[in-house]
């Protein structure tokens, strides 16, 4: 046989700067921004306040993307920050953070997102049964939840045949997006009996002070989460040191004006009392400009928002234990490279499993997406200073993007990111030591697969 026919199939670069952007831009953009100004507007009760919570949130997105941009270009291989953290603080702190994306990150945000498509759907009377039971299998299984796991097992399908694919797909329907979000500014700002002085009014009942202000941050936080998705699939985009740091710095940018405008056109359109007290504000606001048929667009596109974001969020998530796989720390089917595919086939089915298994048991899922919250702060921190140890351990290496106002840029990130995780696990503490212990408990099998690949 000839060497060519030894080889394993490797991932190929099939992403595009294109691709790589929409990457950035449609995985942001999900329910938050169409969801979170309510809650952000109970917590601090005015629209000068929620957008200093919008502006300091878009920024310290924008220095993590600034810094991830260098560590990305650097080092584009697959699995993003657990490349960075294992060459910087060992294979154990590597190990740990992908045992904690893989076990629960991951597969909690894939069932978050899919629920919330099916409650966003139920909200249609056609599809007004999705709650009604389907069958039961000793649980309660929902029309809701099959639905949720036909969407799993269909982006994962996605997924599977193809990073090119999936790119395409989500290039297209983040567009798709972006012309959606600006439609509905339009709109609201041509509503006749919109106001400016709605910028003026404010919430009387809210939580106020810096633990209000603390609350509209996270919640800002929550709607740009998904920025650093695109360095997980670094291993496949073309050209990564040009594409890379271009995807994420345009990508963050174009995500905050986008939210910026879309939260003034609903502020132009509600006061801040209706603001807080609506369940959907952007949805609501549509509602009172272009009637029900307004309010039934938003969402849909809603809908289909997420849809985008669940397609970013499987496509990044399999890559993690797919890079721990191939440094014989994990269970090696994980390392697996579809030979005509070339995607990590075997990690995408079973985080699809994990996903559908999360979906059965819905009423547990939301704990485990909260006790992953502070996981993903911890490794946000912990990824970002990274930077530093490559500039002071190797000053001379190649570096195609260099971040800029470094190392004033990633330090406020790092101390934001602290004083954020303080605060999350004092408010939560115990759905924060619970994510903890689920972290620690990875240290055991870490030397278990250590000791193997040392036998081997």
């Amino acid at each position: 046989m000839s060497q060519s026919q030894h080889e394993q199939p490797q991932l190929v670069r099939g992403l595009g700067a294109s691709h790589a952007t929409a990457v950035v831009v449609g995985t942001i953009i999900g329910s938050g921004i169409f969801l979170v100004p309510a809650e952000m507007m109970q917590a601090v009760g005015s629209a000068h306040l929620v957008y200093l919570a919008w502006i300091v949130g878009g920024a310290l997105s924008f220095f993590g993307a600034l810094t991830y941009a260098e560590l990305g270009s650097m080092k584009p291989q697959a699995g993003g920050e657990y490349v960075y953290i294992r060459d910087a603080y060992g294979p154990m702190a590597g190990f740990l953070y992908g045992w904690s994306w893989f076990i629960l990150a991951k597969p909690a945000s894939i069932a978050s997102v899919t629920a919330g498509i099916v409650r966003v759907l139920g909200t249609f009377q056609a599809l007004s049964f999705l709650p009604n039971t389907a069958f039961t299998i000793g649980i309660a299984v929902t029309w809701g939840q099959l639905l949720a796991i036909a969407l799993t097992i269909l982006i994962s399908a996605l997924n599977y045949i193809g990073i090119r694919k999936a790119g395409d797909f989500q290039l297209f329907f983040t567009v798709l997006k972006v012309v959606m979000v600006i439609g509905i500014v339009v709109v609201a700002f041509t509503f006749a009996n919109g106001s400016w002085h709605n910028f003026a009014t404010t919430f009387q009942g809210a939580q106020g002070g810096i633990a209000g202000f603390m609350a509209a941050l996270v919640a800002a936080l929550w709607a740009y989460d998904g920025w650093n998705d695109l360095n997980m699939v670094a291993g496949e985009v073309s050209n990564p040191e040009r594409s890379i740091p271009i995807a994420l710095i345009a990508g963050v940018g174009i995500v905050a004006a986008l939210y910026m405008l879309l939260n003034a056109g609903v502020q132009y359109v509600m006061p801040a009392t209706a603001i807080a007290g609506s369940a959907r504000p952007a949805s609501d606001a549509m509602g009172f400009a272009f009637g029900h048929m307004g309010a039934a667009i938003v969402s849909a596109g809603m809908a289909l928002s997420m849809i985008v974001t669940l397609n970013g969020t499987v496509m990044s998530g399999a890559r993690v234990p797919y890079a721990v796989a191939r440094d014989r720390l994990f269970f090696q089917r994980l390392a697996e490279v579809h030979p005509r595919f070339h995607t990590p086939s075997v990690a995408i089915i079973v985080q699809a499993v994990l996903s559908v298994v999360l979906l059965l048991f819905a009423g547990t899922f939301r704990q485990l997406f909260s006790l992953a919250i502070f996981a993903e702060w911890l490794f946000y921190m912990v990824g970002t200073s990274t930077v530093f140890v490559f500039r002071r351990r190797d000053p001379e290496a190649h570096r195609p993007y260099r971040t800029w106002g470094y190392p004033v840029v990633p330090a406020i990130f790092v101390m934001v990111a602290a004083a954020l995780l303080y605060y999350t696990f004092t408010d939560n503490l115990r759905n924060s030591a619970a994510g903890t212990a689920v972290i620690l408990a990875g240290i055991p099998l870490y030397l278990y697969f250590k000791r193997r690949k040392a036998n081997a």
